[in-house]
């Protein structure tokens, strides 16, 4: 295990020189994870690769309409022989989920490609690089500079990837080799407003009725600076919720005007409290926050998962804020 990143070039050698690869995502996947996944994966079996595509949770509704996501299954109960697994998008190792890693027992290289700045560089192989947006921009990066093919499937999913990731390339992690890959992509035949209509027109009304709850919720403290509301889990049952029907929903606190820090917190069915940040202003790194309670992310997004209940995880989070603030 190595804290260096390898090069690109050394990742094409594991590629050219290995014929079974397993890639896996976080659980409670977004569309950067399963966009990477379907990304390389797709790239891969277009070399003759044998692909497995693996999440703990499955496939989200809101991501069925990506070509070929049909192959993203939960992982096997009896573990296969495959040469490679693929860490993608994963932070730390255990994200993964219990299933995946015993799935994965019998790979002899574990490959770790993910752009969070606290990743431990966990995988014999390890290509972190926290300058980039997403993890779908360096799957792109990865198989142009290797020349690898480049499938209608992944071309679709590294967009939706990148897009999600990037607020619809609107925060300050988007660059212009984002944009240049976005032009590539749409050169290569992407449909633009179709593919964007089905990743952001397209939810179901549950998620419209969870928002009218969370809105019951909110509340502004710090003179305007901090915004947070709140889920229970008893909401998801008598809503009928997926775990994907929150998705994003956080960006709708984060820009009421004056706002710095907006924090989204939710009972999870075995009492834990899954705590999302984000932050408008570097000043406040809400990485650094969540590190103080196990969790971890980027400086201006990250996550925690902490004992609950509610009450408590709530009082100790938001007076870690309110420091910073």
């Amino acid at each position: 295990m190595s804290n260096e990143n390898v090069s690109i070039e050394a990742l094409g050698e594991i590629f050219r020189q290995h014929q079974t690869f397993a890639v896996m995502s976080h659980m409670r996947p977004d569309g950067d994870a399963i966009g990477s996944q379907l990304g390389l994966g797709l790239a891969l079996e277009a070399m003759g690769k044998t692909v497995f595509y693996w999440n703990e949770d499955g496939l989200p509704e809101n991501l069925e309409f990506l070509p070929c996501s049909e192959k993203i299954a939960q992982p096997p109960a009896e573990a296969p022989v495959i040469d490679v697994a693929i860490a993608l998008d994963t932070a730390t190792k255990v994200r993964l989920g219990e299933n995946n890693l015993a799935a994965a027992a019998k790979a002899s290289l574990w490959v770790n490609i993910d752009h969070h700045i606290s990743n431990p560089r966990y995988g014999d192989v390890n290509y972190v690089d926290a300058t980039s947006p997403a993890t779908g921009q360096i799957v792109y990066d990865i198989i142009t500079a290797l020349g690898m093919p480049l499938p209608d499937g992944a071309r679709d999913a590294i967009y939706v990837a990148v897009s999600t990731d990037t607020g619809s390339f609107q925060y300050d992690s988007t660059t212009a080799r984002t944009y240049r890959m976005a032009a590539d992509l749409v050169d290569r035949g992407l449909a633009v407003g179709e593919i964007n209509a089905k990743t952001y027109d397209s939810h179901p009304f549950r998620r419209i009725e969870l928002m009218r709850a969370l809105l019951n919720t909110l509340e502004l403290t710090c003179e305007g600076k901090l915004a947070h509301w709140q889920m229970l889990d008893q909401w998801r049952i008598d809503m009928d919720l997926k775990p994907e029907d929150s998705e994003g929903l956080i960006d709708m606190i984060r820009a009421i005007r004056g706002v710095q820090v907006a924090v989204f917190f939710e009972e999870l069915p075995d009492g834990k409290i899954r705590v999302s940040m984000r932050s408008k202003d570097r000043s406040v790194n809400v990485c650094d926050i969540a590190a103080e309670f196990g969790g971890g992310g980027h400086a201006l997004a990250a996550g925690i998962r902490m004992a609950g209940p509610m009450a408590s995880a709530k009082e100790l989070v938001l007076q870690a804020i309110q420091r910073v603030l």
